[in-house]
C-alpha cells in the first residue's frame, strides 16, 4: 500500500531530504571557491584558504545527526500584527543554518531569536506560536513527529514523550549535545549576554555542563566578529573530561574554541613533583599573591648616585634625589613590575630632555629614545629596578626560609611557612620538582611582571575544585572579557574546594557575577539521586538537592558481594542493556578489577577513551570519575571510595560524585559495610 501524499511524516522526510540537498549545495559552493585573483599576497591567501577550510568543515552534514529536530509554525510573522486572514510563518529548528539556492531559510539556527519559542513557549505564555512540533529520529532517518497546540486553549499540557526519550537515549561514544531537549530554565542562562558573568550551581544531572558549552555556541553566534578577535576557552578538570565533551562544540558548527586544563595555562615549568595537603592548601591560599608581590618588590632599590648622561661636549646630571622621586611615583603608581621597569629609562630620559631645553636646546623624541637607551640610563635602571625571573623568584621563596621568612611576616605563620618549604631546597629551575601548585604560583608571580592576555570569554567546568590562587589564575584570562562557572558544591573534592561561590567568584575577579541555580534533575534517575542526596546534609548542609522530573525512575540495587568475581558479574548485566556501562571503584582498587575483568574475558576503557558498540565498559578511577555519564554505573566498595580520602567529609563527596554518574541504572555492591551516612 502506497504512502498518501499528503502523510505529514512523508512531508517531513521530503524537506529533510531537501535540506540535506540544499546544504550539501552550500558546501559545494564553498569548495568551488577561487580565491587566486582576490588576495593581495601569500599571507592573505593562507589566511583566507584556512577561513574557507573551516567554513567547509562546518558546512558538515553527519549523516547520524538530525538536521533539524523541531518545527515552529508561528500564528504571524515574528514580530509583525497579524493581518487578517493571513499565515504565520513556519521555521524548522536546527543545529545549524540552511538556505536554498534563492537564499531562503529550510533550516534556522536553534540560536537566532526566531527559534527561541521552540525552548520558551509554554501553554501559559504560547509566545505567538500555533504548533511546535518535535521530531523523533532514528540514526539519521526521520521516524515519529509529536505536536503541541499550544494556542488551543482545549489541549491540555502535557510532558513530550519525544523529548523524554531524546533525554534517556542510551549513550555511547563522547558526551552529545542537548540541543534539542534545552529547557526553559537552561535556555535563559544560555543565552544571557556576553557582558556578564554567570555562575551555575547545578546538581548531578542538571545538564550544566551542557549549558556552558550551549552558551559558547550561543555567544559565538551572538558576537562572533567580537570573539573572533579576542578569543574562547573552555576550562575542565582533567583530559580525559576534556575529552568526553570535545565533540560538543564542533557538532553545533564551532570549531574555533580551544579546550584546556587549569595546569595547562600555568605551563611555566615542568610539573614533576607532588604536594601534601597542607603545603597545597597554603599555596593555594590567595595570602600568596601577596608575599609574592612582597619578594618582587623588594628587588627596586632607591638610587643612591646621579645618573650623568654625555652627548657631545655636553654632560647632563640627573641627582640622585631626583631618580628616587621617578622611582617613588611609578610605584605610586601601582602598575606592573614589568611595565614600570621599561617606563622607568624613558622617565629618566625625559628628565634629561627638561634639562636641555632650560638650556636652549631643542631635542625631539629621537633624543629621548636615544638617552633612554644609553649605557647610563641602562646601568642606572638594572641597578634600581632590576629584571627578575618569575619561577626564579618562586624558586627562592620555596628553598630560602629567611627570603620567604622576610616577605610572608604577617601574611603566614610559621607553621604555614614550614608548609611550602621545600625539604630539600632545588639547585636550578629545570632542576626543581615543581608541584601543580608551585606552578600556579610562577604564573602569579608572571602576571605581577606582565600582564596576562585577556580573552572574550571563558567558560571554567567543575571550578567547586579550585584553590583560590586558581581562580586568579583564569580570572586574569578573561579581565576584560566575561565567565560562564560551572560547578556543585556538594562534589568539591579537594582539601581546598570552595566553600561559597561569592568567596570563588572575588577571587575570580567577578565578584558582580550573577549566581544561577539549577534543581531539575535531567539524566539521573530517581531512585538513584533520592538515594545520592542522603549525602547532602554531611557534605554540603543547605544546599538543595536536585529532584528528577524523569518519568523513568531508572533501575537501582544495593547488592552485598563476595568478591570481584560478583562485581565482574555485576558488570555483565549491565552489559546486557543498550547503551555504555561504568565500573567506578576507589584508585586503590583499579588494579584488582581490571585483572578480574581480563580474566573474565571483558573488554574494558579508561576514563576519556570512546566507547565503541563492540565495547562499552570503561573502569573509572573514582578520581576521575565527576563529570563523566555511564549509562549504566556498576559501583565498587562505597566504604574504599571514601576512605581513600584524606578525610571524611571529602571522602563522602567523592562518593556522592560516584553514586550520580548514571543515566539509567545504578548498581552498589559491597563487601565492607557501607558509610553510615547512606543509612
Amino acid at each position: 500500500m502506497s504512502t498518501p501524499v499528503d502523510d505529514p511524516l512523508s512531508r517531513e522526510r521530503s524537506h529533510l531530504a531537501a535540506s540535506r540537498s540544499a546544504l550539501r549545495a552550500m558546501r559545494e559552493g564553498v569548495e568551488a571557491l577561487d580565491i587566486s585573483d582576490v588576495t593581495a599576497n601569500w599571507v592573505n591567501a593562507e589566511v583566507l584558504a584556512h577561513q574557507i577550510e573551516e567554513r567547509i568543515k562546518a558546512l558538515a552534514d553527519l549523516s547520524d545527526t538530525p538536521l533539524f529536530f523541531g518545527r515552529l509554525d508561528y500564528l504571524r510573522a515574528p514580530g509583525a500584527e497579524q493581518a487578517e486572514g493571513a499565515e504565520g510563518e513556519r521555521f524548522y529548528i536546527g543545529r545549524r543554518h540552511v538556505h536554498d539556492h534563492d537564499g531562503d531559510p529550510m533550516v534556522v539556527d536553534w540560536r537566532a531569536p526566531v527559534s527561541q519559542p521552540f525552548y520558551r513557549a509554554s501553554k501559559k505564555d504560547p509566545m505567538d506560536i500555533a504548533l511546535r512540533r518535535r521530531f523523533g529520529y532514528t540514526g539519521g532517518d526521520l521516524t515519529a513527529y509529536e505536536d503541541e497546540h499550544l494556542s488551543d486553549p482545549a489541549e491540555a499540557a502535557r510532558t513530550s514523550k519525544l523529548l523524554q526519550q531524546e533525554i534517556e537515549r542510551p549513550r555511547v561514544g563522547p558526551m552529545r549535545d542537548i540541543v534539542a531537549t534545552i529547557q526553559p530554565e537552561q535556555d535563559e542562562i544560555v543565552r544571557s549576554g556576553l557582558s556578564g558573568t554567570v555562575c551555575v550551581q547545578g546538581g548531578p544531572g542538571t545538564g550544566k555542563t551542557a549549558v556552558g558549552l550551549h552558551r559558547v555556541a550561543y555567544l559565538l553566534y551572538a558576537h562572533r566578529e567580537r570573539l573572533a578577535r579576542t578569543g574562547t576557552l573552555v576550562i575542565g578538570p582533567n583530559r580525559s573530561f576534556l575529552h568526553y565533551i570535545e565533540q560538543v562544540l564542533p557538532a553545533l558548527g564551532e570549531l574555533t574554541v580551544r579546550q584546556a586544563t587549569v595546569e595547562d595555562l600555568v605551563a611555566h615549568v615542568e610539573i614533576k613533583g607532588t604536594d601534601d595537603a597542607t603545603a597545597a592548601i597554603v599555596k593555594g591560599d590567595a595570602r600568596m599573591a601577596r608575599v609574592l608581590r612582597r619578594a618582587l618588590y623588594a628587588h627596586v632599590t632607591m638610587p643612591t648616585e646621579p645618573v650623568v648622561v654625555v652627548r657631545g661636549s655636553r654632560r647632563w646630571r640627573v641627582a640622585a634625589y631626583e631618580l628616587e622621586d621617578i622611582v617613588r611615583e611609578l610605584l605610586d603608581r601601582d602598575i606592573r613590575y614589568g611595565a614600570a621597569r621599561e617606563a622607568l629609562p624613558q622617565r629618566i630620559a625625559h628628565a634629561v630632555l627638561v634639562q636641555m631645553e632650560r638650556s636652549g636646546e631643542a631635542p625631539d623624541d629621537r633624543v629621548q629614545d636615544a638617552v633612554a637607551r644609553g649605557s647610563a640610563v641602562k646601568a642606572a635602571v638594572k641597578a634600581v629596578w632590576p629584571a627578575v625571573d618569575p619561577a626564579k623568584l618562586v624558586l627562592r621563596l620555596l628553598s630560602d626560609a629567611d627570603f620567604l621568612a622576610e616577605h610572608a611576616e604577617g601574611i603566614l605563620d610559621e607553621e604555614e611557612q614550614k608548609a611550602v618549604l621545600w625539604a630539600k631546597p632545588a639547585r636550578s629551575v629545570r632542576s626543581a620538582k615543581w608541584s601543580a601548585a608551585d606552578a600556579v604560583l610562577v604564573d602569579e608571580a608572571t602576571d605581577q611582571i606582565q600582564r596576562t592576555h585577556s580573552l572574550g570569554h571563558v567558560v571554567l567546568d567543575e571550578a567547586q575544585d579550585l584553590s583560590p590562587m586558581q581562580y586568579r589564575a583564569v580570572g586574569r584570562r578573561c579581565t576584560t572579557g566575561s565567565a560562564t562557572v560551572l560547578g556543585d558544591l556538594a562534589q568539591g573534592t579537594t582539601p581546598w574546594a570552595t566553600r561559597s561561590w561569592q568567596e570563588a567568584l572575588a577571587h575570580l575577579g567577578k565578584a558582580d557575577a550573577v549566581v544561577e541555580e539549577l534543581t531539575a534533575g535531567f539524566r539521573v534517575p530517581t531512585d538513584v539521586i533520592t538515594y545520592a542526596s542522603r549525602l547532602l546534609p554531611h557534605i554540603a548542609p543547605g544546599l538543595t538537592p536536585v529532584v528528577s522530573i524523569r518519568d523513568n525512575p531508572g533501575h537501582f540495587e544495593v547488592r552485598e558481594v563476595t568478591g570481584t568475581t560478583d562485581v565482574v558479574d555485576a558488570c555483565r548485566v549491565s552489559l546486557r542493556h543498550e547503551g555504555s556501562t561504568g565500573l567506578i571503584a576507589a584508585d586503590a582498587r583499579i588494579p584488582e578489577l581490571a585483572a578480574a575483568l581480563t580474566e573474565a574475558g571483558i573488554d574494558y576503557l579508561g576514563p576519556g577513551e570512546e566507547t565503541t558498540r563492540e565495547t562499552r565498559l570503561t573502569l573509572v578511577p573514582a578520581s576521575l570519575a565527576k563529570g563523566l555519564e555511564y549509562d549504566y554505573v556498576v559501583l565498587d566498595e562505597p566504604r574504599a571510595v571514601v576512605d581513600g580520602e584524606p578525610d571524611e567529609r571529602t571522602g563522602l563527596r567523592r562518593l556522592y560524585v560516584a553514586l550520580t554518574r548514571a543515566v539509567s541504572g545504578l548498581t552498589v555492591t559491597h563487601a565492607a559495610p557501607l558509610p553510615p551516612q547512606l543509612s
